[in-house]
């Protein structure tokens, strides 16, 4: 197998960082044309919601499975499968004539994009090391965040235009661009294959993985910190219209704090993290967000509803999320470098599974209120941040 160790050029790490964010991306761009899709189908809403929940569930499974596939058969082969897989989904898409067959679609369209999330990582552990690993995952990191927040406006523009099958349209022909651009300049970054032994192999390194103190202290740190960051994106525009009442067109505008405050904390991580390690940064940035939920609870006892009181705070602890969860990704993955993919795949499932159960509590246990999301948060920030002492006692990875 061949294998280059040269560090990979900036457009290359463009590329896997789009790649990253094709999963979340195509799941969130169709936000906006679910009650068209319902009205189109003549369905209800929740069966329309499938077109969502089920590709969250999709990309869970995906994200298990593509991590000891990569370590096994190369990542660059394992990444194209993915990328085609999404092509197949999107284009099947496209074409469903009923809603069972668009959910379907949807289901492959989100298993194959979920490749970017495990192998695009992996492939920067090989390439960068387990130091600097942490920086440049940091931008994998933040193009995977901001993009999906951003696909729901793209989508809807493109469903006023052109109709909601024109966003499956977009995601294929966006796929088979990045296909071919991998196709041809991606090198095979894997140095040493790890012998697989199919599914029961495949649980085995799992377990592995889960008995590692270290890996789940880095790893459900990870997952709280997502469970912060999907509870308040699947809830906050619910509040902005019935808790804060403000028209649905103001929450865009307010919404950009949020990537702002997750960008600059991966600015921070980039920037700071080979000189502070990859302990400091995850401790520093789990304070942050402790500081800005509590902050935002505060504010909301003391009667301030204005949507500035609420998401200015939470900025703030997105801005450690930002700071936090490239480096606890990079920390688990380093636990177990010789099962990279694995370890990448795994902490892709904790954190997109325990989000998707966070979204659907979030609906649940909502009251009128912000109250219930905030203290959601709290708890999951705590959670995290107890996780990482508990597992990552001092910096023996830094």
């Amino acid at each position: 197998m061949q294998h280059n160790s040269s560090r990979l050029s900036l457009g290359l790490i463009a590329l896997l960082s789009a790649a990253s964010a094709l999963g979340p991306t195509s799941m969130q761009i169709l936000l906006p044309a679910l009650p068209i899709i319902k009205s189109d189908f003549m369905v209800s809403a929740s069966v329309a919601q499938l077109t969502l929940s089920l590709s969250m569930l999709a990309i869970a499974v995906g994200t298990l499975t593509y991590g000891p596939l990569s370590d096994r058969y190369g990542r660059k082969p394992i990444l194209i499968i993915g990328i085609i897989i999404t092509v197949i989904g999107s284009v099947f898409c496209i074409f469903a004539p009923t809603i069972n067959l668009l959910i379907l679609g949807r289901i492959v369209q989100a298993f194959g994009g979920a490749v970017g999330l495990v192998v695009a990582r992996a492939i920067i552990r090989d390439v960068y090391g387990p130091l600097e690993s942490a920086r440049i995952i940091s931008t994998l990191i933040m193009v995977m965040v901001v993009l999906p927040m951003l696909s729901p406006t793209l989508g809807g523009e493109l469903m006023v235009r052109f109709g909601w099958r024109s966003v499956f349209v977009v995601i294929a022909i966006f796929s088979a661009c990045m296909l071919i651009v991998l196709s041809m300049k991606l090198p095979e970054t894997l140095k040493e294959p790890v012998h697989f032994e199919g599914v029961k192999g495949m649980l085995l390194t799992f377990r592995e993985l889960m008995r590692s103190r270290l890996f789940c202290g880095y790893g459900f740190c990870a997952a709280f910190v997502s469970v912060i960051f999907f509870s308040f994106i699947s809830a906050a525009p619910e509040i902005m219209v019935s808790v804060l009442h403000r028209p649905a067109t103001e929450y865009g505008y307010y919404f950009i704090m949020i990537p702002a405050g997750f960008m600059a904390g991966s600015y921070l991580s980039r920037r700071y993290g080979n000189r502070l390690g990859i302990y400091k940064m995850v401790d520093y940035g789990s304070k942050v967000s402790i500081f800005g939920i509590g902050l935002a609870l505060l504010i909301q006892l003391m009667g301030f509803r204005h949507p500035i009181a609420l998401f200015f705070p939470i900025a703030i602890a997105v801005f450690g999320n930002g700071v936090t969860l490239p480096n606890a990704q990079a920390g688990a993955i380093n636990a177990f470098s010789k099962h990279a993919g694995s370890a990448s795949g795994l902490i892709g499932f904790l954190q997109m599974g325990c989000s998707a159960a966070a979204a659907q509590l979030v609906a649940i246990i909502f009251n009128g209120s912000a109250f219930p999301l905030l203290i959601l948060m709290l708890v999951a920030a705590v959670l995290s941040r107890i996780s990482f002492h508990m597992g990552v006692s001092k910096p023996q990875v830094d």
